[in-house]
C-alpha cells in the first residue's frame, strides 16, 4: 500500500546525517504523521538496527536514491561494486525498488537547469553507464526508477527522454521529482503521462516562479537559487499542476509519494513539513483510502 513519505534532507543537508540530526527529523515526523522515510541507512548502522530505528518512531523505509555523474569521471567497475552493495542494503529493508540519478556536474551547477556545457558523447557515455548500472540493480532485485535532477548529465527534457526511450521500459523505470522537472522546463504531468507505465516512485516538489525563467538568475548557481528560499515552495503553495500531475499516474501506481522540500520557504524544518503533510493528506485522500 502506498504510503506518504518524507526526505529529512533540509536536517542534514548543512549537517550531515549524524544520529542525532536524523532523531529530530524522525520525531518531527512521527509528531506530523508520516508513515515513511527515505530509507538512508548510516554508515556503520546494519539493515536491522535502522529497521528497528526508525520503528521506533513509526517509520518505515521507503525508496532511496542511487547517485552516480554516470560521466567519464566514473570507475564503472567501483560503480558497480557500489551498486551491489546499496541493493543488498535495499533488499534487506525489504524494498524492491530505487530511485537512480546524476547530479552535481560542474558547469551545470553553476548554471543550472539550462543544459549546460552539452556534450553529445558524454550524453552517450552516461546513458551507457546508467544502463548498466540499472541491470547491475535488477539483477540484485532492485528496479531502478529514473530521478529527474537539475545539475546532473539528465537535466532537460531531450536528456531526460534520451535516457529513458534509449534504455526501454525494460532496463529502467521512472521516478519523477515534480520539482525537478519544473525548474528544467518540463510539464511534469505531460512528461508522466508520457512514462505513466513505468512510474514506480514519485518525488512531491513544487517550485515558486519567481526564479525559473533563467533570465531571472542569471550568474547564480544552483546553490545559490536555491539559498533564497524562492525557488523549492511546499506542494500546494507554488505552480506545479498538482491535480494534473495525479491524474496523470496510472490508477495502479503501487509507489509511496515522497514530499522533498530541499530548502524550507519557512523558517522551521517541522513547520515545513506539516504543511507539506497536511496538503498531502487532502490531495492524496481518494489515491489512499
Amino acid at each position: 500500500m502506498s504510503a506518504i513519505a518524507a526526505n529529512p534532507i533540509p536536517y542534514w543537508a548543512r549537517t550531515g546525517k549524524t544520529r542525532e540530526v536524523l532523531d529530530e527529523a524522525f520525531r518531527d515526523f512521527q509528531e506530523i504523521g508520516f508513515t515513511a522515510v527515505k530509507a538512508d541507512v548510516p554508515d556503520g548502522m546494519t539493515p536491522a538496527e535502522y529497521l528497528d530505528w526508525i520503528g521506533g518512531y513509526g517509520l518505515s523505509p521507503s525508496l532511496s536514491l542511487f547517485n552516480s555523474a554516470f560521466d567519464e569521471t566514473v570507475d564503472m567497475a567501483a560503480e558497480a561494486d557500489r551498486a551491489r552493495r546499496f541493493a543488498a542494503v535495499q533488499t534487506a529493508l525489504g524494498l524492491d525498488r530505487t530511485m537512480i540519478s546524476s547530479m552535481s556536474l560542474p558547469a551545470r551547477m553553476a548554471r543550472p537547469a539550462v543544459g549546460a556545457g552539452f556534450d553529445a558523447d558524454r550524453l552517450a557515455r552516461a546513458i551507457d553507464n546508467c544502463g548498466t548500472i540499472c541491470r547491475v540493480l535488477r539483477a540484485e532485485g532492485l528496479r531502478p526508477l529514473h530521478h529527474s535532477h537539475v545539475g546532473g548529465v539528465f537535466e532537460t527534457a531531450d536528456e531526460i527522454t534520451r535516457l529513458l526511450d534509449d534504455l526501454g521500459p525494460d532496463v529502467i523505470g521512472c521516478g519523477p521529482d515534480t520539482g525537478h522537472l519544473r525548474w528544467a522546463g518540463v510539464d511534469p504531468a505531460a512528461f508522466i503521462t508520457r512514462y505513466a507505465d513505468r512510474v514506480g516512485g514519485i518525488h512531491l516538489k513544487d517550485c515558486f516562479p519567481d526564479l525559473l525563467p533563467p533570465s531571472t538568475r542569471d550568474g547564480m548557481t544552483y546553490h545559490e537559487v536555491q539559498a533564497t528560499r524562492r525557488l523549492w515552495a511546499e506542494p500546494g503553495l507554488g505552480v506545479v499542476d498538482f491535480d494534473a500531475v495525479l491524474a496523470a499516474l496510472p490508477a495502479d501506481y503501487d509507489g509511496d509519494f515522497m514530499i522533498e522540500v530541499d530548502e524550507p520557504s519557512v523558517p522551521s524544518k517541522r513547520e515545513s513539513h506539516r504543511m507539506s503533510f497536511d496538503w498531502a493528506t487532502r490531495a492524496l485522500a481518494a489515491r489512499l483510502g
